[in-house]
């Protein structure tokens, strides 16, 4: 919560599971930014790269990844949850490479990197954008049981005692 990798302009990579906490964490970063005064953008990456996909025009897609270039912190949540095409994969490194050393990404995904071919299949751009968002990067891999889960459980614990309790 410093946010000492602002001032480097490094990225921030949360990889685990679903469940961990990846996004409130994100969040967390997120706000506390934002009291410091830096300017912050959160998205998820479904709807952050079918916007830049759907735009028609050269002009309308420049100024679109001029938007999201622009914020001192970008966070990209949920990268690795759907597999997307080589234009997508295309138009995300190009982001990446308009941010890389200027300002910083936080990006949060449920694969390790070793796994990106799978969410960008056939793109040839994969390993150049892995490379340029681990490098000055902050990896944090999170670890342990989905707390929705756990939850859900929980829940279903306590209906099934208080059934079997007599009134």
């Amino acid at each position: 919560m410093t946010l000492d990798f602002l001032q480097d302009h490094s990225n921030v990579i949360l990889i685990g599971p679903n469940g961990v906490g990846k996004t409130m964490i994100a969040q967390n970063l997120a706000h506390q930014a934002l009291i410091e005064g830096a300017k912050v953008l959160f998205t998820t990456a479904g709807p952050l790269l079918g916007e830049l996909a759907a735009l028609d025009s050269d002009t309308a897609l420049r100024r679109r990844l001029t938007h999201y270039a622009r914020p001192d912190l970008l966070i990209i949540d949920e990268v690795g949850y759907l597999s997307y095409g080589n234009r997508h994969a295309d138009l995300l490194f190009e982001l990446i490479s308009r941010r890389y050393e200027r300002q910083s990404t936080l990006v949060t995904t449920n694969r390790p990197f070793s796994e990106w071919g799978e969410v960008f299949p056939n793109a040839a751009c994969v390993v150049s954008l892995v490379d340029r968002l681990m490098h000055h990067a902050e990896i944090i891999g999170l670890e342990g049981e989905s707390y929705r889960l756990r939850e859900a459980r929980e829940r279903s614990e306590r209906k099934q005692r208080k059934a079997e309790d007599p009134p």
